[in-house]
């Protein structure tokens, strides 16, 4: 088809450049700001609603948004907290202070979401977290997702003079967290115990441990997992 002077329309390279070009602006255009990523979430009047924001605010991976998805851990939705601790584990360091600073120390459910996203980040700040919810928390929820991420933190993070006395004093809390009353919190134990093997100077020790537990242990979910951990350490 020709133009009004009878010239064939040229659809040439240039003119693709150009329609790539502004259809790229207009996605930059129609993506949603930050603030209104935020707002979604606050405004979500349905558990439906409320998961899609949580998810759409998680992939933004936006810094502002980190205290939003820390209070969607608490909001009672399953869905939605379990897509907050996705988001926050992939915004991974810089989701650290905020996650410490917010431990919700009243909802259980909250705090259990927020360990677990610190475990799984496992930056070494929050050892002492860690530490404390795995000994002395009193909801199992909590102990275990602090146990599994108190054998397995990133201990290069640490000064190499300080790495012996950190990784000593989780093996002796999950060490005494495998003697634990409930079951599922001495397989969380063993857990940690088998990822300290593997990254510190404690194999030995661990190994002794483990067939401590195999001669005592009475649960066979948790035998099973001793002995996979053993063959696998």
């Amino acid at each position: 088809m020709g133009n009004e002077t009878g010239q064939p329309q040229n659809w040439g390279v240039g003119n693709r450049d150009n329609f790539s070009t502004q259809n790229s602006k207009l996605k930059i255009q129609n993506s949603p700001s930050p603030q209104s990523l935020i707002q979604a979430v606050e405004e979500a009047d349905n558990p439906g609603r409320l998961i899609a924001a949580v998810r759409a605010l998680a992939d933004a991976r936006l810094e502002a948004g980190i205290p939003t998805l820390i209070a969607a851990l608490g909001y009672n939705n399953p869905g939605a907290a379990l897509a907050a601790v996705a988001g926050l584990i992939q915004m991974g360091a810089s989701a650290v202070p905020p996650l410490l600073e917010k431990l919700d120390g009243y909802n259980y459910g909250a705090r259990a979401y927020a360990i677990r996203a610190l475990a799984a980040i496992a930056d070494t700040r929050a050892l002492e977290i860690l530490h404390k919810a795995a000994l002395t928390d009193f909801a199992p929820s909590v102990r275990r997702a602090a146990a599994k991420g108190l054998g397995n933190l990133h201990w290069q993070q640490l000064s190499p003079d300080l790495i012996q006395a950190a990784q000593e004093k989780s093996f002796q809390a999950l060490r005494q967290v495998s003697q634990d009353s409930d079951w599922s919190i001495r397989y969380a134990a063993v857990v940690g115990l088998q990822s300290l093997a593997q990254e510190s100077g404690f194999k030995e020790q661990i190994q002794t441990h483990f067939q401590q537990m195999l001669a005592s242990e009475s649960d066979r979910a948790v035998r099973a997992r001793v002995r996979l951990a053993t063959v696998s350490s």
